[in-house]
C-alpha cells in the first residue's frame, strides 16, 4: 500500500524548488514573522503534517526552541557518506521500486518513514523493519540521524552507489524536480538532467563523512 503527498515544486536549482512548496512565486518574505528573506535562508518544518516553512534566522531561531515542539529547524549541512554499507540484496529487502529514496525518523509516527520521488510526488512505501534493522547495524551511524529534519538520501540509478545525509527540505526539492519534469512512463531526458544537476550539485556542497569522523 503506498501514499503520496501532494508536492510540487519547480527547476532548477533546489533552493528555488524548495521554494515554490508554499505558493506560486518564491516567497520573499519569512512566513512567521513576514520580514523579508535573502535567497539563502532558514527551513522549518512542523512534524505533524510535513509542511515546510521558510523562516528569517530569528524565527528559526525562536521556534525552534518552543516547547511545545511544534517546529524544529532544518539543518543546512549535506554529508556524504562514504564507506556506507548496503549490498543489493538488502536494497531490494526495503521494497522500493525505483533506484532512489529518502529515509527520516518521524517522532510523530515513532517510526522509519521510507518514500521516493515519483511523478505524482512523494510517495510512500511500506518499510520492511528487519530489514532496516539489518541496514542500521551495519551503519549505526543511522541511529545519529536528527528526527525530521534529516534523511538518508540513497541514489542507485544507472548503476550509482550513493548515500547521503541530507536536510530533509533537499529532499523534497528532488521531488519537486521529478514532479516538474517527468514525461511519459520513463521520465524523458528532461527528467534525467534535472536529476543528474541535483546530484551534481550535491557532490560539490556536501561535506564527506566516514566512519572515523562519525565515531
Amino acid at each position: 500500500m503506498m501514499e503520496h503527498s501532494q508536492i510540487t515544486a519547480r527547476p532548477r536549482n533546489w533552493v528555488a524548488a524548495l521554494s515554490y512548496f508554499a505558493r506560486t512565486d518564491p516567497p520573499e518574505r519569512c512566513e512567521l514573522c513576514n520580514d523579508s528573506l535573502p535567497a539563502e535562508h532558514s527551513h522549518l518544518i512542523e512534524p505533524p503534517t510535513r509542511r515546510l516553512l521558510c523562516a528569517c534566522i530569528a524565527c528559526a531561531l525562536l521556534f525552534e526552541n518552543r516547547e511545545d515542539g511544534r517546529y524544529r529547524r532544518v539543518p543546512r549541512r549535506a554529508r556524504t557518506l562514504a564507506d556506507f554499507q548496503m549490498t543489493d540484496l538488502q536494497w531490494d529487502a526495503l521494497l522500493i521500486p525505483i533506484g532512489m529514496a529518502f529515509f527520516f525518523n518521524s517522532s510523530i509516527d515513532n517510526r522509519i518513514v521510507a518514500l521516493y520521488p515519483g511523478p505524482a510526488g512523494a510517495m510512500e512505501s511500506q518499510l520492511h523493519l528487519t530489514a532496516w534493522a539489518e541496514l542500521t547495524e551495519a551503519n549505526p551511524v543511522l541511529r545519529k540521524f536528527a528526527p525530521d529534519v534529516e534523511a538518508l538520501l540513497v541514489n542507485r540509478i544507472d548503476g550509482a552507489r550513493e548515500y547521503f545525509c541530507v536536510p530533509i527540505d533537499r529532499c523534497y526539492a528532488l521531488v519537486g524536480l521529478m514532479r516538474t519534469h517527468w514525461r511519459g512512463l520513463s521520465g524523458g531526458a528532461e527528467a534525467q538532467a534535472a536529476i543528474g544537476e541535483f546530484f551534481a550539485s550535491l557532490r560539490e556542497t556536501a561535506i564527506t563523512a566516514r566512519s572515523a569522523d562519525r565515531a
